[in-house]
């Protein structure tokens, strides 16, 4: 069987984009979709449309999918089991690193090979410069397709356990995501007091590239436990962070975002750490989670 060919199951934007990617580059690509209407722009560009969940497994060894969650997953693939026998399914869906390793035990257990990746970039980045993804499980099974994962993005892979894709996804979804919401909290704030979100753009741009310095100092830190208040302190950030909720309040915007870091710094402080860094925080979100698990 060509190495040149490949089943995608799932056209949603994701999906879409990476069958386009497949087809640019000359696969054979099979694929299937619950709304079969979402396969006619690739089809019309030489995909070939599975009438059958079945039918799509059996086309080829290499089976992508691109679905919203595992659980779509089981609603898919459960209704041809016996088709996963002998391939290879690497699954791109976002999920947990526990439902990923579920996933992964299912999937093996119907005499397929499995693969569990974390996309880092949006549809329309896909097979783009910068364009990434985790993988997990099995190097051997990365390695035998790899140029074909390639085409749509560089390959990273984590380890052995299937639930390390899952996890490096959903770390970088927990950075981007309080991020944007915290610019999203700014403009609100911006706009509040006649500021456009165009005038803020320059200066919060500035901000954000000013991160990865930060985060580059800090790590070693991090990692070794150290949270020494050299070069700033809890007691700093605390009294930072209530200016931050109290304008936000005074221009009547909904200030529940900033508040939460607010209420973290109290705990801090409350916890004897106002001359350490800020970044001791992290000791508190690490009890915060043993807990949630107890």
């Amino acid at each position: 069987m060509s190495k040149q060919s490949l089943t995608l199951v799932g056209l949603g934007p994701m999906g879409s984009a990476m069958a386009e990617a497949y087809l640019a580059e000359g696969y054979e690509v099979t694929v299937w979709n619950r709304t079969a209407s979402k396969a006619e722009p690739l089809v019309a560009k030489g995909a070939v449309l599975a009438p059958t969940v079945a039918d799509a497994l059996a086309a080829h060894e290499l089976v992508l999918l691109s679905l919203t969650d595992h659980q779509a997953m089981y609603a898919v693939l459960g209704q041809a089991t016996e088709a996963l026998k002998g391939r290879t399914v690497v699954n791109l869906s976002s999920d947990t690193p526990a439902k990923s390793r579920e996933a992964a035990d299912w999937v093996n257990g119907h005499g397929a090979a499995y693969l569990t990746g974390g996309v880092t970039v949006p549809p329309h980045r896909i097979a783009g410069p910068g364009a990434l993804t985790f993988y997990s499980g099995p190097r051997a099974i990365l390695e035998e397709h790899r140029t074909a994962l390639e085409v749509i993005s560089a390959a990273d892979h984590r380890g052995e356990d299937q639930g390390l894709a899952a996890l490096f996804y959903q770390l970088q979804l927990d950075i981007f995501w309080t991020s944007l919401f915290s610019w999203l909290h700014a403009v609100a704030v911006a706009k509040a007091n006649g500021i456009s979100a165009a005038d803020l753009l320059p200066y919060a741009s500035g901000t954000l590239a000013s991160m990865p310095d930060f985060l580059g100092f800090y790590t070693p830190r991090l990692d070794e436990g150290n949270f020494a208040g050299d070069v700033e302190r809890l007691s700093m950030g605390l009294a930072s962070i209530e200016h931050v909720v109290e304008t936000g309040l005074d221009s009547g915007v909904d200030s529940s975002l900033p508040t939460a870091v607010l209420e973290l710094l109290r705990r801090g402080f409350e916890a004897g750490r106002a001359e350490d860094s800020a970044t001791s925080i992290v000791e508190l979100l690490k009890q915060a989670s043993a807990s949630a698990v107890r």
